[in-house]
């Protein structure tokens, strides 16, 4: 078990822990090496995190969590974790994810817990240790299984609202895994609550048939095959087609208003880049690795390719 690096810091022991699409290419060696001055080895994997604090600690929010509360981890390492004061203009604006001192204060790299040698992670047995800004209580009426999602759920509403929808528009989500699921579901939930515009359509590529009935209940208008994909944003957006058949390589005289691609690979990118609006955006949520693409649509159409990592302050502060 890792110790404590500082004041402020306390030991977590896991209940659950997920299984990010990031540690499996982690484990597959598909990372990409742009990561190796931001972690610091051995470290554990596991940044989905549901665990038990073993002393009284002080969260995030300032609520008081006794000993033996369940929480829920943030895990990425900033500059409040790290000791570092005055703390970088993005944490100082609430944009932990963006943290300018990843490598720096009194742990060694990491960009979030699962990938600093100093804090363990959330697949060890024997615990990790956390910062007190990152901790949040789990209210009573929370699963476990539940409670474990928080992760993931946060950085598919990162995502919602760092994308520039606009009412009415056009919705693409490339890839129904966890994550694509999650992007579906945080639409239509903050589209209900007016903390973002209405989509006209939300249209998905799922893979399997049990992703594309998911997507369906989630709030998904159409859910079908990748490549069958670009013919329904075509049919929506009333959209000519050139260049190949209106499958996954042909680029369209339209397109989708927004395409967020939850996938991250040079195939999905290719694809989302065909099939959004000239002057739209792609929202790139899953993560990449090294790819090759060919950047010829976005320059031509001026599209602009956004990233949408982790979690921070949105619109209006959220």
């Amino acid at each position: 078990a890792p110790e404590a690096p500082a004041e402020g810091w306390v030991h977590v022991d896991p209940v659950l822990s997920g299984i990010c699409g990031s540690d499996l290419a982690t484990l597959d060696g598909r990372s990409s090496r742009y990561f190796e001055d931001i972690v610091s080895f051995p470290f554990v994997p596991g940044h989905e995190v549901v665990g038990t604090v073993s002393a009284d600690a002080v969260g995030a929010d300032g609520v008081v969590l006794a000993a033996g509360s369940r929480v829920v981890l943030q895990p990425v390492l900033g500059c409040a974790a790290r000791g570092i004061e005055p703390p970088c203009p993005a944490c100082q604006a609430g944009n932990v994810g963006n943290c300018g001192y990843l490598a720096f204060g009194h742990i060694r790299p990491g960009l979030q817990t699962g990938f600093c040698a100093d804090t363990g992670g959330g697949w060890s047995s024997s615990g990790l240790v956390a910062h007190s800004s990152q901790l949040y209580g789990v209210p009573e009426g929370l699963s476990d299984a539940d409670a474990v999602t928080v992760e993931p759920v946060a950085c598919a509403v990162h995502a919602v609202l760092g994308a520039p929808i606009a009412e009415g528009d056009l919705v693409a989500v490339l890839g129904a895994g966890t994550l694509g699921l999650l992007v579906i579901a945080a639409l239509g939930h903050l589209a209900a609550a007016g903390q973002c515009a209405s989509p006209s359509a939300i249209l998905v590529g799922a893979r399997y048939p049990h992703q594309q009935r998911l997507a369906r209940e989630l709030g998904g208008t159409e859910a079908l095959p990748p490549d069958q994909l670009a013919r329904a944003v075509r049919r929506h957006s009333r959209s000519l087609s050139y260049g190949g058949p209106s499958g996954v390589a042909a680029t369209l005289s339209g397109g989708a208003d927004v395409v967020i691609d939850c996938v991250g690979s040079a195939e999905s990118i290719t694809q989302s880049l065909h099939m959004v609006r000239p002057r739209g955006t792609v929202a790139l949520v899953g993560m990449p690795g090294k790819v090759t693409v060919d950047l010829a649509p976005l320059w031509h159409r001026e599209v602009r390719l956004a990233g949408a990592y982790a979690y921070g302050t949105e619109r209006n502060g959220r």
